[in-house]
């Protein structure tokens, strides 16, 4: 018998995996080529020359100790300090080694930041639309997830929402900008506008509030859209970041927590988040990669062709009649649905061997989300079918 725990989880495991999956079998029916598959967001754009070069000079360097434990949990010192000065390059900041965590991925590392702040109880809010995994995240250390409604004309934060869904036991909000499912970076004014907010809280209910910032996509962005750094606006700042998208290493994972030492006890924080690196089974984020993001910190994937595909379907949705917002980062397209029942017009999609994943999965019904980092040639010709699918409905 499993534990009672995770029988809900296997009943409602990911729609993402599940589309992606129902994707391999209908290409096995019908050709790969003619199954138009948006449902996942595993980068079609190849790593970088650098990171092909720079594996080949660390197993030519150090081809046995690349392989075995790192002395600390956090990571290599050198690459700690590497990620550390590289950001208060482009940043303004002012981080040490100390501050910096390697993790497996921005998944990981957010379980390890949530396993070293969460009692049971705790509540941490979350801004809908919002990656779906969080629910699991911060039901693993059993917290309770609070979301706010979605603002469905901009996708920006509801701040009056916010301010009224915060209580005493409120321990950490997750903002995820550039966002998945929608694309929308959260502005600077909005930024600083929630934490003026969550100072206002914490002094009223004398407790601390964490505002953990899910960066994955920090690098994809476009029309010269800045995504704000938010350390800079928040003491109680701590960012996860991850090399899945910006140096398309999803399969590596490899990532780290920024942990300033403006957070309150930051060094207790610090000293917690690496313990739970190890208690929680990473033990340490892959050692290999470490060493190859240390020299691949300038390092850039190609955004152009993202761009391309997001101008592609962006632009011929609209003309089948359907209703988006444009992404300005990322490479996910948030489109509402002609009918109320997002997961029916899901249904309706995949007679058309069209792929998508239900809003509801991000805690926003009536929406449906596109991932355009996929071939130029997919979206080219998805858009005859997305037309044929609109004339059911227009």
């Amino acid at each position: 018998m499993i534990a009672k725990k995770m029988e809900h989880l296997v009943a409602n495991s990911s729609a993402i995996r599940a589309m992606f999956e129902e994707g391999n079998r209908l290409a096995a029916i019908y050709g790969k080529e003619n199954v138009f598959d948006f449902s996942l967001g595993n980068p079609n754009v190849a790593a970088p020359e650098a990171v092909k070069q720079a594996i080949l000079e660390i197993l030519e360097e150090d081809p046995l100790a690349v392989h075995g434990y790192t002395n600390s949990n956090a990571g290599y010192e050198e690459v700690r300090k590497a990620v550390a000065d590289s950001l208060n390059e482009r940043f303004g900041t002012a981080f040490a080694s100390k501050n910096i965590t390697m993790t497996v991925g921005a998944a990981g590392g957010l379980n390890v930041i949530l396993k070293t702040l969460l009692n049971p109880g705790d509540e941490v809010i979350v801004f809908a639309p919002y990656f779906g995994e969080y629910r699991s995240y911060v039901a693993n250390f059993d917290g309770v997830l609070v979301e706010i409604s979605p603002d469905t004309q901009t996708f920006q934060p509801k701040l009056d929402e916010f301010e009224a869904k915060i209580t005493p036991k409120t321990k950490a909000v997750i903002v995820n900008t550039p966002n998945n499912p929608t694309g929308v970076v959260y502005s600077e004014e909005t930024m600083k506008k929630m934490a003026a907010i969550m100072e206002a809280k914490q002094e009223e209910y004398k407790s601390e509030i964490y505002l953990i910032s899910d960066e994955p996509y920090r690098e994809l962005v476009y029309d010269g859209v800045e995504v704000p750094y938010l350390t800079k606006y928040y003491a109680n700042t701590i960012v996860g970041y991850s090399y899945s998208k910006s140096l398309s290493l999803p399969g590596e994972r490899i990532g780290y927590l920024v942990i300033p030492d403006e957070v309150k006890d930051s060094e207790d924080v610090i000293s917690a988040a690496n313990v739970a690196n190890r208690i929680l089974g990473f033990v340490n984020a892959p050692t290999l990669q470490q060493k190859v993001i240390a020299k691949c910190l300038d390092a850039k994937t190609d955004i152009t062709y993202y761009d391309r595909n997001r101008e592609t379907l962006y632009n011929g949705l609209l003309e089948c009649g359907f209703s988006c917002i444009k992404p300005e980062g990322a490479f996910y397209l948030f489109m509402k649905a002609p009918i109320e029942d997002e997961k029916e017009f899901c249904q309706a999609a995949k007679k058309y061997n069209l792929l998508l994943v239900p809003g509801s999965s991000f805690g926003c019904p009536g929406f449906v989300r596109l991932a355009y980092c996929v071939a130029y040639e997919t979206i080219v010709n998805a858009l005859p079918k997305f037309q044929e699918l609109a004339k059911e409905y227009f």
